[in-house]
């Protein structure tokens, strides 16, 4: 009985460490991120060395720029969102390369979002003009149609 309760109790420590790095590990990956938080979650910290997911926009930026009449083209997308991971790579470079710039918001982190700016599922790209929406695109598609609905923003 004894070495039963001794192995169960080293199981128990050695969980309790594992959870302990993890954590620890994924602080230390999250320090001085762009989103201005301490913690993010683990897909979040999955992109942050990913190009494609660096023109962020926090939420009091866009509030400000909203309020301030500013025309912008916001994607609003979550770190774990397949479809999110599929277009990302086709509407970051098309826009780009059209001149757009495309912010980001990751509802993931900023979950206030999804009420504040009607987002019904990701991926969404929202266009506003002199600080109110215009145009909006929800969902998967290839480069073609995301062409022709930035094309009718310009």
């Amino acid at each position: 009985m004894k070495k039963l309760l001794i192995f169960g109790g080293i199981i128990i420590i050695l969980f309790g460490a594992l959870a302990w790095i993890t954590s620890y590990t994924q602080k230390q990956k999250a320090e001085g991120n762009p989103f201005g938080k301490e913690e993010l979650h683990p897909a979040t910290i999955d992109l942050l060395d990913d190009p494609n997911y660096k023109n962020i926009i926090l939420p009091d930026e866009l509030r400000e720029a909203l309020n301030n009449k500013e025309t912008m083209t916001i994607y609003f997308y979550s770190s774990t969102c397949e479809f999110c991971k599929k277009t990302t790579p086709i509407v970051v470079p098309l826009a780009k390369e059209m001149g757009i710039d495309l912010k980001q918001f990751n509802l993931l982190e900023f979950e206030e979002g999804w009420d504040e700016y009607h987002i019904e599922a990701t991926p969404t790209i929202v266009h506003f003009k002199n600080g109110q929406e215009v145009a909006r695109i929800e969902g998967y598609y290839e480069e073609d149609v995301f062409r022709k609905w930035f094309e009718q923003m310009e």
